[in-house]
């Protein structure tokens, strides 16, 4: 008794110096940090200590890489909605699946929750790493629906730069969780991998046909916020509820359910 509460005090302290640590770095709004401390809850009580290394591991990697040349994204930052320094919304937007995934896991115990939990994260970090890498492209990105280059950071656009990201990202988490869990084996790697790869590009295309997007009535750019130069921007695509958050839900939503049917 005395070592399982030992544990569980280490749980929760680990879970609290991530929140806390993401706001002392700014990655984190306070509401970000307190979506934290519960997704972190959430998950250790279906995947215990391992869980919290594999979505550290999101957060640690995704947060750098949102933090990397930030000079260079200023531009494509005036076109988003937030900023890189996350909201609770943003938070549940990636951190929610997994944190359901965790508490089923907890309620209904069974093998095939470990497989839709890992390929949860692997579809929030491939998306993450290839926005955030795939910005820094030289190259204009290619718009899948206008089959033709648009401005870097529009949303349903990709890049090369941006696909190979979306891979390694996916394959770390992957990868990790082979030497996290035994139940995750080689060829499962592969599967995850895969998956993660084909939740970012869900993502893409819900970006490219019903995710919002704005025309700001002064200066004329596209955006994705409401608001633009201090004044109303003009809807011109998607529903004006589906925002970025909700395409990050959806598109990690899809592919950890895919995942659990393949593999269950």
């Amino acid at each position: 008794m005395t070592a399982l509460l030992e544990n569980e005090i280490l749980l929760i302290v680990g879970i609290v110096a991530l929140a806390w640590g993401g706001y002392k770095l700014k990655a984190l709004a306070a509401s970000g940090a307190v979506a934290t401390f519960l997704v972190g809850i959430f998950i250790a009580l279906g995947f215990k200590g391992y869980g919290l290394l594999l979505i550290g591991l999101f957060f640690v990697t995704s947060s750098l890489w949102s933090k990397y040349n930030r000079k260079q994204k200023e531009k494509i930052t005036d076109m988003h909605e937030k900023g890189s320094q996350r909201d609770m919304v943003q938070v549940f937007a990636n951190g929610g699946v997994p944190a359901l995934i965790g508490i089923l896991a907890y309620v209904f115990p069974a093998d095939f929750w470990i497989y839709g939990f890992t390929a949860s994260i692997a579809v929030a970090n491939s998306d993450t790493w290839a926005s955030e890498i795939g910005s820094l492209s030289k190259k204009r990105p290619f718009s899948i629906m206008k089959m033709e280059t648009v401005e870097a950071g529009t949303s349903g656009a990709i890049s090369v730069l941006g696909t190979l990201a979306a891979f390694a990202g996916s394959a770390l988490i992957s990868i990790a969780s082979y030497f996290l869990w035994s139940e995750i084996t080689i060829a499962l790697v592969l599967v995850v991998t895969t998956i993660g790869v084909v939740g970012c590009f869900i993502d893409t295309i819900l970006g490219a046909t019903v995710q919002s997007a704005y025309r700001c009535k002064v200066c004329g750019k596209h955006v994705e916020k409401k608001e633009h130069c201090q004044q109303p921007a003009l809807l011109v695509k998607g529903k004006a509820w589906v925002n970025n958050d909700v395409v990050n839900i959806s598109s990690i939503l899809i592919a950890s359910i895919i995942t659990i049917l393949i593999l269950m």
